[in-house]
């Protein structure tokens, strides 16, 4: 895709929706990255119904970890995977109370190093809790990168890269939630809603409908 097309599709999107954000609902970047490690292969919905019952009772290392493991549980057991959920947070909350003072780090490296946290979850907490321009590639993002030819890649890695490289400063920040958003609502995996997407014009999909 050439750098008009690129430009084209980043500008409308924009235009839509100024100042995008996350779904997830959260008051500081210790609940974001929470609600991030628990989103893993689980709703956004579900995650903020679980986070809605959990934070009025425990929203910060300290409490959360006085809570304990099997407390913990009991708050966000409706979320998939939330044995293993529940011990990584626990794990990052003492981390953070050891290592970081309380604080979620601004660094990638101390971030990835928590329990529980890979790169798209770094990214998230550095790009919506820091305003980095860093791009989490989720399942939708990867979808919508390779779909529209925006930043063709056979894993995450390569899509994250790509995007990092051709997307231009002023779009950076924002870029995550838009690509996102029209993965979730629009450009979705099984029935893409080609005729009411608002970047048909420059998309490249082969097999995108028109009517």
């Amino acid at each position: 895709m050439n750098a008009a097309k690129r430009r084209a599709i980043y500008e409308t999107l924009r235009a839509a929706n100024p100042a995008p954000t996350t779904e997830l609902h959260y008051s500081n970047p210790f609940e974001l990255l929470v609600a991030v490690v628990l989103s893993a292969q689980a709703t956004d919905v579900s995650v903020n119904k679980a986070t809605a019952r959990l934070y009025p009772v425990a929203n910060t290392p300290a409490t959360i970890l006085a809570l304990g493991e099997a407390r913990l549980r009991e708050y966000i057991k409706t979320i998939g995977l939330y044995q293993t959920k529940a011990k990584n947070v626990i794990g990052l909350c003492q981390q953070l109370l050891t290592l970081h003072g309380g604080e979620v780090p601004r660094a990638r490296e101390a971030l990835e190093a928590l329990p529980g946290v890979g790169r798209k979850t770094a990214n998230v907490v550095l790009n919506t809790a820091f305003g980095e321009p860093t791009i989490a590639v989720d399942t939708h993002i990867f979808r919508v990168a390779n779909r529209t030819r925006l930043a063709v890649g056979k894993d995450v890695r390569q899509v994250e890269d790509r995007l990092v490289k051709f997307t231009e400063p002023e779009f950076a920040r924002d870029a995550h939630h838009w690509l996102i958003l029209h993965g979730r609502y629009v450009c979705k995996a099984r029935k893409p809603e080609c005729p009411q997407c608002s970047i048909q014009e420059w998309c490249e999909y082969p097999s995108k409908t028109r009517a």
